[in-house]
This record gives C-alpha cells, sequence and structure tokens, in this order.
C-alpha cells in the first residue's frame, strides 16, 4: 500500500504529543531551525508549552495536523496514533520504544506493534523507537534532541535505523550539505525504501544515503531504485548488520562463499547503488556526489608538492578500481615548459615547492593535469591550525584550476583533521569539492563509480516459508533435473551392486570416473577415482564406503573448472555464486555473487572479474574456454532454480568443467523439500 508522506516530512502544522522533556526539545529544535509554521501542543493539563497555546486532547486540535510528535509511553501512544488517524493528521513520529524491538524480553511488545499499525491505518507513521526527521530545506525539525543540521537550498537525503548515528552524522564538519535526516526504527508500518521514496519526490534533494541494518521487502527497494535512477538521484548505502540466517549449516561449499552479506553486495549492486563500508566514507561519497555527481570515468589525476603524498595517493589508489593514467606527450610538453627541468612528470605529479606561493603558476600545472579523460583531479594540501597566510595560494590555485578548465576537482587532506571549515567553505564556494582524508577521499570517488542504472528484471523471491524438510538428492537424480533444463552432463550409468561394475560400463568410453553415492564430499572421503579402464573398476570400488555408484566418461581436455552454485537467502533471495571450483575453491577464495535472475551480460562481467579469468580467456597460448557454453549452462541452473522457487534450498554445480567446446557438470548437488 502506497501512503502519500508529504505532509509528515513537510508539514506546515506540527502537533506535539506530550509534556515531557523529549517533547519540549522537539518545540525548541523546531522553533531553532526556523519553522514558520503553527506548532500545537497536546497536554491535558497545560495550558501554554514553551510560548504555544497548548489543546487539551488531540480532538481539542484547531486543524488536522500535518505532522505530529507522540513522545508519551507505548500504551498510550496506540491510542494518540488512532486519534490523529482520526482526526485526519498527515502523518506521525512514534518515539516510544517497547515495541518489537523488545521481543526478546517483553511478549505484549510485538502485540503492541501490531496495534499500533492497526490505530494508524492509513495515516504514515515513522518508527516505533525513533527520534523522527529534520527537513533543513524548509525548517523543520521533528526532533527530540540536538543536531547540527542548518538551513540549506539544496543538499543530501539521509535514512538510518539508528536515532543516534543520525545525530552524529548531523553534526559532520566536512561541508556536507544535509537536506532531510530521517529515522525510521522499528518500521512497524513504512520500511526505508517506502521513506526514502517519499524523500525523492523534492527536486532539491541531490543524493540520497541509506544506513542499513536489513532489507525487507524487496519489491519495494526494485521500486525505489527505479526511480531514483529516472530523477537522476545517485544512492548510497552503508550496509551493517549481516544476518547469520543465511550461513545456516548447509552441505555445499556455495554457502561458505555466498553468505548474508554476499547477497547484500549483490543487491546493492543490483539497484544500481554504492556501496560502502564506514561512516566517513559515507560522508564524503555523499559530499562527492552532491558537488560532482559520479565520476564520468573510473580515473583520477593527483598533485602535490611531496613526493611522499605523491606515494601515498598511488598506494591508496591501489585496488581500488580508479586508474592514475600516464602523462600524454602534449601534457608532458606543457608541464615540463612549466615546472622546468628539475621535476620528474609523471601522474601522481609531485611538483616540488618551486611554484608555491605563484598562484597563476600553480592553476596553469594544475589544469594541464585535468584534461577530459580525467574523471577527477585531486590537489593534496593538508592546512596548519593557525599562521594558514601560506597556503591560501593552495586553495586559490585549486579554485582557478577549476574555473579554467571546466574539469573536476577537489581538494583533500591527508589528515581529515587538516582540512579547516573555513577553508572547507572556500573552495565549495569556488566549486571545487573539500575531501578529507586521503583513503576517505579514494573511496568515496571510486564508490561514485559503481552507481548505475538497476536491473529491470524482477528479483526471484524466497517464499516466505522455507522448505520444511529438506532433502539431498542423488548426484544422477541432481544432474538428471537439471540435464531437462539444458544443462550439459557426461554420458554415465548408476550401478547398486559391485559385480556388474565393469558389464554396466561397456556402452561408456574410457577414461572413466567412477564415483561412491549418496556421499556429499566425495573426494574427501575417497569416494572419486579418476582415469580408469573398465577393469579397473571392481578394484576402485572396493576401495570405497558404499555399494552404490556413478560411472562417467571423464572429461579430460579442461581448460578450468568452476563452481556454480545457488543459495537460498531469506533476505536477498536467491544467491548465485561463481567461483574457482574444483580443489581450488577454498585455496583461491575467488568468488562473484549475483541475485537470480542475473543476465547473461552480468554472467560475462562477473566472469571478468574473477582472479582465474585469464584462464578462461587463455593464459600463455593455453586454448580459452568456450564463454557461451558456461553462459548456457548457468543459464540452465538459473532455469531450474525459477522452476523449483518454494522448495529449493541450495544447488551447486562443482566443478563444472570448461573446456574449449563444452560445459560439463561433472558433480551436482541439490537440495530441496521432497514433501
Amino acid at each position: 500500500m502506497s501512503r502519500d508522506l508529504s505532509r509528515l516530512i513537510r508539514p506546515k502544522t506540527i502537533a506535539v504529543v506530550g509534556g515531557g522533556a523529549w517533547c519540549a526539545e522537539v518545540i525548541r529544535q523546531t522553533a531553532k531551525i526556523g519553522f514558520d509554521g503553527a506548532i500545537w501542543p497536546v497536554h491535558p493539563k497545560s495550558r501554554e508549552v514553551l510560548g504555544h497555546k497548548a489543546y487539551a486532547s488531540i480532538e481539542a486540535l484547531p486543524a488536522p495536523p500535518d505532522a505530529s510528535f507522540v513522545g508519551i509511553n507505548r500504551h498510550a501512544t496506540i491510542q494518540s496514533v488512532k486519534d490523529l488517524a482520526a482526526k485526519g493528521a498527515g502523518g506521525a513520529v512514534c518515539f516510544a520504544s517497547g515495541f518489537s524491538e523488545a521481543a526478546a524480553e517483553d511478549t505484549d511488545s510485538t502485540g503492541l506493534q501490531a496495534a499500533l499499525i492497526a490505530a494508524a491505518g492509513d495515516m504514515p507513521i515513522l518508527g516505533p523507537n525513533c527520534y523522527g526527521l529534520i527537513n533543513a530545506l524548509d525548517g523543520v525539525a521533528i526532533w527530540p534532541d540536538q543536531h547540527g543540521c542548518i538551513r540549506v537550498d539544496s543538499g543530501v537525503a539521509i535514512l538510518t535505523q539508528s536515532s543516534n548515528i543520525a545525530i552524529n552524522l548531523t553534526n559532520q564538519q566536512r561541508g556536507l550539505p544535509i537536506a532531510y535526516v530521517a529515522t525510521c526504527g522499528n518500521m512497524a508500518q513504512l520500511n526505508q525504501a517506502d521513506i526514502a521514496s517519499a524523500l525523492l519526490d523534492d527536486a532539491r534533494v541531490t543524493a540520497l544515503g541509506l544506513h542499513i541494518e536489513g532489507f525487507t521487502n524487496l519489491r519495494s527497494w526494485e521500486t525505489l531504485a527505479a526511480k531514483a535512477h529516472e530523477k537522476g538521484v545517485p544512492v548510497v548505502v552503508l550496509k551493517v548488520g549481516a544476518s547469520n540466517e543465511a550461513q545456516a549449516a548447509t552441505i555445499s561449499h556455495t554457502a561458505a562463499l555466498a553468505g548474508s552479506d554476499a547477497g547484500a553486495d549483490a543487491l546493492i549492486t543490483r539497484l544500481g547503488f554504492a556501496r560502502v563500508r564506514d561512516l566517513p566514507v559515507f560522508l564524503e561519497t555523499l559530499k562527492l556526489l552532491h558537488f560532482n555527481g559520479p565520476l564520468s570515468a573510473p580515473t583520477i589525476a593527483s598533485i602535490s608538492c611531496s613526493g611522499g603524498e605523491a606515494s601515498l595517493m598511488a598506494d591508496t589508489a591501489l585496488n581500488s578500481g580508479l586508474t592514475f593514467p600516464p602523462l600524454s606527450d602534449t601534457q608532458r610538453t606543457r608541464l615540463g615548459d612549466i615546472l622546468g627541468p628539475m621535476v620528474a612528470l609523471a601522474n601522481p605529479l609531485d611538483y616540488h615547492t618551486y611554484i608555491w606561493r605563484d598562484v597563476a603558476t600553480m592553476a596553469k600545472a594544475w589544469s594541464a593535469m585535468m584534461t577530459p579523460d580525467i574523471g577527477l583531479t585531486f590537489s593534496v594540501v593538508d592546512y596548519p591550525p593557525e599562521n594558514r597566510a601560506d597556503w591560501d595560494c593552495a586553495t586559490e590555485a585549486a579554485i582557478k584550476a577549476h574555473k579554467s578548465s571546466g574539469r573536476p576537482m577537489a581538494v583533500v587532506a591527508s589528515l581529515p583533521e587538516l582540512l579547516p571549515p573555513d577553508v572547507t567553505h572556500s573552495l565549495i564556494d569556488g566549486g571545487v569539492v573539500p575531501m578529507h582524508g586521503l583513503r576517505e577521499a579514494i573511496s568515496a570517488a571510486a564508490a561514485t563509480t559503481q552507481i548505475s542504472a538497476p536491473d529491470t528484471a524482477p528479483l526471484a523471491l524466497v517464499s516466505a516459508e522455507p522448505p520444511q524438510t529438506p532433502h539431498v538428492l542423488s548426484e544422477r537424480q541432481a544432474k538428471t533435473a537439471l540435464a531437462a533444463h539444458g544443462l550439459d552432463t557426461p554420458r554415465s550409468v548408476s550401478v547398486t551392486s559391485t559385480g556388474n561394475l565393469t558389464k554396466a560400463a561397456e556402452g561408456l568410453t574410457p577414461p572413466l570416473v567412477l564415483k561412491g553415492q549418496g556421499i556429499a564430499h566425495k573426494t574427501e572421503a575417497g569416494a572419486v577415482k579418476l582415469r580408469l579402464t573398465t577393469a579397473d573398476l571392481p578394484a576402485a570400488a572396493h576401495a570405497m564406503p558404499t555399494d552404490s555408484f556413478l560411472i562417467e566418461e571423464m572429461i579430460d581436455d579442461a581448460v578450468v573448472e568452476l563452481l556454480i552454485g545457488v543459495t537460498r537467502d531469506p533476505a536477498h533471495g536467491f544467491v548465485l555464486t561463481l567461483a574457482a571450483g574444483g580443489t581450488l575453491t577454498e585455496v583461491l577464495s575467488d568468488s562473484a555473487s549475483l541475485l537470480i535472475p542475473a543476465s547473461p551480460a552480468t554472467i560475462r562481467a562477473a566472469l571478468t572479474s574473477l582472479k582465474i579469468a585469464p584462464l578462461l580467456n587463455g593464459y600463455r597460448g593455453a586454448p580459452p574456454a568456450n564463454i557461451d557454453a558456461i553462459l548456457h549452462a548457468i543459464d540452465a541452473l538459473q532455469a531450474y532454480v525459477l522452476a523449483n522457487l518454494d522448495s529449493l534450498q541450495e544447488a551447486e554445480l562443482n566443478p563444472l568443467i570448461c573446456t574449449p567446446t563444452r560445459a560439463v557438470a561433472a558433480d551436482a548437488l541439490i537440495r530441496k523439500d521432497m514433501s
């Protein structure tokens, strides 16, 4: 159900229900940020609260309030929300705790949350167990505590499940203009995607930052991603709180590679969002997106007056996905004319201190680095706490270089505290992005390159009820089921007695593989024997701990072996894992995770990202694997998953033997509900 949050987040009238210190603070903060609408305290015993006329009840209010802060105990909150809904209010912030977040300690809490949802009806509510929201564009602070937001004309919107983290983020001193801050608490009625979608309706929002503990209602996230892309608003995600649910005991290698966090990462990528790992990078990424937008290319340039700083920049960018393109002949000529023969020309550039204080020359040298192929140019400058007059030239040169080149420019302090607020604001006024910390700046720049169009194919969702009695199919059963969807498997025969192995194998072409059936990890149990002749089979079988066997033709022209697996992730859907296969799975820890359904282009890109990609492409003269055959095998596995969504727990091909002509599942595992 879609709810209209516009009155709640952009109110003209605000009711504050309750008489405690938290409610008084809401009134103070609303006045402090410059709210010019009506504030209506609701208190049965007070005639006035902080200079505002008080009303004895919600029914006595002069009109339906656009937004309300309900700051009373959890039991009274339910009745007040019901009264607000009946009054026609635009929405409410439910501050009280003791609802579903306390379920482990209080058996009544879950029922109370259900009662709250019922009381709200169609009226939107934030929380319970949340601080509320700040709208710094229109001067609204339905917020019961101090904060650092100031009025802005445009800025980023930040949404978090943690009120304390929200407070901390508002007090950042990094020059990031924050338009909205909202906390969602228990998300009893509205999940984060619903709230974020409402914030996107304001054209003054330039980027969206989400601190997420867990995803709910994946369809609403798909809707949000499509809306953000349509509006051109980039989204940054700080995902924490990886669940243990997707790492429950399983029998496949895939589960170890595709834990809950892998599923979250795959979902964020699929939605076209950027993922970051800590709060400083979260803020720096939002700042870069606000002032500059995503990098036009994953290429950067660095300029500094220190060889040490140039080396630090180069090392910091290592493995980030960003590159330092070498200087062109034109750049070398231009820089040589400006800097003279004493400076070694490179990117990153150490321009020494010969031109320090000469703003015009500094700007010319920096402009020479800022060619159209460079996504972002960094000037590394650490400003001293005092006596900064000699450093003004760096600020002026950066602004001048940006204006003369028309290219994106950032000034980054290697130590975050050495970029003071006054310099930060001077840079912003000049169109240059101030960035705090080398690692944070590089990580933020790299994160912006993750922004992309979302995948438009609907996710394959897991059923509400997981498989109740998952059963492991035999290898032959698994291969037969997958072959029905197009998977290439070796020619084989199943035998239940050692006495007729030789006769059963007469129709197969050696070399052969003998496998003991009913054993999950056959190699470790000694239940796999390779390169056998027909005559070798009885002796090989005698050493195995089983009386059931599978005889297969051996695939012996492998270019590389892959693991292709699928696990059921309750939070994110079905995670498709691509990894180095066979005995190398654990050794290399080389994997990529996607969500089903994944397109051929997405799968191809994931294969390219693996460490073993050079082997797939033909390493040192070796023949390449047949990529189309690999894609066909993965498509067959996906088709099986889509046909068994309600019953499947996990499926795995390991190894998928990739040859110059085929991609053959040498082993297959399926665990599903057979009831």
